[in-house]
């Protein structure tokens, strides 16, 4: 139970949260970028 309430009430608890959270977003972004250009790709090459 320590190990929530350092989480979710220290500084470098919030830190590592915000880093965690920012990392998963920009996975998302990523994976959806890349999907709709390859999605954009396979079009042009008439596939």
């Amino acid at each position: 139970m320590k190990l929530l309430t350092d989480l979710f009430s220290t500084d470098y608890g919030l830190m590592s949260i915000a880093v965690i959270a920012f990392m998963l977003g920009m996975a998302g972004w990523f994976g959806a970028f890349f999907k709709r250009k390859m999605a954009e790709d396979a079009k042009k090459a008439g596939l």
